[in-house]
């Protein structure tokens, strides 16, 4: 399933979200969360395959691997808060959902430190 499908799937969903609200506005909410969650179960699979790309250009040059892993927390961390928030916001609870951004935000800096770290300590022994 490419692009064209997966936009195609999000608009064909939100039509039918749309007249399912004037019936029961519920209908429209899990019609929304279930093709959400489709659509987040399939951008897994692709973050496998994006995982296994990542670890195959690491075979090829030397990279600490502690490096790539940070990375790839990075992606995860930003998907599932970004995904997670915008649920809360299409249920009407923006407060939540902005909690949740501001949480993965700070995990995120809290994964890179050690990266940052690293690069500090190899810029500091190069000038030194």
């Amino acid at each position: 399933m490419g692009i064209i499908s997966v936009a195609v799937l999000g608009i064909v969903v939100v039509v039918f979200a749309i007249q399912l609200k004037s019936v029961k506005p519920e209908f429209g909410t899990y019609l929304t969360f279930a093709a959400g969650f489709f659509l987040f179960s399939y951008t897994l699979v692709k973050l496998d395959d994006i995982i296994g790309m990542l670890s195959q250009i690491q075979s090829y040059i030397n990279i600490n691997p502690t490096y790539l892993a940070a990375m790839v927390k990075m992606i995860g961390i930003t998907y599932v808060a970004e995904f997670s928030a915008g649920i809360c916001r299409d249920a009407g609870y923006q407060s939540i959902g902005s909690q949740i951004e501001i949480f993965g935000k700070l995990l995120i800096l809290a994964v890179g430190m050690p990266i940052v770290v690293a690069l500090l300590e190899t810029v500091s022994s190069l000038l030194g």
